[in-house]
């Protein structure tokens, strides 16, 4: 049975000034030695990256995202959706981590602690934490490759102090061809290895946190439903519902960047049990 606790209060909802952690949650957290942790754009939007649609400023206004990030739209003007993604890549440059991509390095970090990060976001923050992501199931936005021969490449984003409407992409160092953003496009799949590994990793942890995710985007969304079926404790972390929910043990409702902190500051000295 999900039970559902209130940010900033205990079980039973009594307020306090600093942030508390269920008891329940402590507890899975602090039995845990493997853990797995499934993140979405809910915990980089607490560091100013805006979501994919809120983006949309300036002269990107007046084009649906979607239009944008698809092999379609990269055939018919290259050009355009490299600066689309220049502009995103310099939003994420400017950004920092918060104290929720901070909190998971040191658990991360801690000794006999196995912990697996799965995210849903394009973004680097988790690595400029200090943690190793086990697998970026929509792409990374700076893992740049060819877009004809597959390559990675050391080409770069622009810095960009502007919106701009067009810029052409560069080409890559062995065929020449115009080098794409790293990041999983509508109508294509996703990293088979990634996505496979991030499933075994949820499937054997001995706890999965969800963390600022809506649960809506496939197949990404099934992994708290696939974990939750063969016994894996599913704790959410979201201030709002979601689709992950109803798939949830526990429900915290708080922001990464709240929760995260208190709930790695209450494991203290004390190491997983087993």
């Amino acid at each position: 049975m999900t039970s559902l606790v209130g940010p900033g209060g205990t079980a039973d909802g009594t307020p306090s000034g600093a942030v508390e952690v269920p008891p329940r949650i402590l507890e899975l957290a602090r039995e845990a030695a493997r853990v797995c942790v499934l993140t979405g754009a809910g915990i980089s939007a607490e560091s100013g990256i805006p979501t994919f649609r809120d983006a949309q400023v300036g002269l990107w206004e007046r084009f649906d995202p979607l239009e944008l990030a698809t092999p379609g739209a990269w055939a018919a003007d290259p050009a355009q959706v490299w600066a689309w993604y220049a502009w995103r890549a310099t939003l994420v440059r400017r950004a920092q981590p918060n104290p929720g991509h901070l909190a998971l390095a040191g658990w991360q970090a801690r000794p006999g602690v196995r912990l697996g990060i799965v995210t849903q976001n394009v973004d680097d923050l988790h690595e400029r934490a200090g943690s190793e992501v086990l697998a970026h199931v929509h792409g990374s936005l700076f893992a740049l490759r060819c877009s004809v021969c597959g390559r990675p490449g050391g080409a770069v984003y622009p810095e960009l102090d502007e919106p701009v409407a067009r810029v052409d992409p560069p080409p890559c160092d062995t065929c020449g061809g115009p080098v794409r953003p790293g990041v999983v496009w509508f109508g294509e799949a996703l990293p088979e290895d990634g996505f496979l590994a991030a499933v075994d990793v949820a499937r054997e942890a001995d706890l999965l946190l969800v963390v600022g995710t809506s649960g809506l985007v496939h197949p990404a969304a099934t992994i708290p439903h696939l974990a939750g079926v063969g016994g894996v404790p599913v704790v959410e972390v979201n201030p709002a519902p979601t689709a992950v929910t109803e798939a949830a043990d526990e429900v915290w409702r708080a922001t990464a960047a709240a929760a995260l902190p208190a709930l790695v500051a209450r494991l203290g000295d004390v190491g997983p049990r087993g």
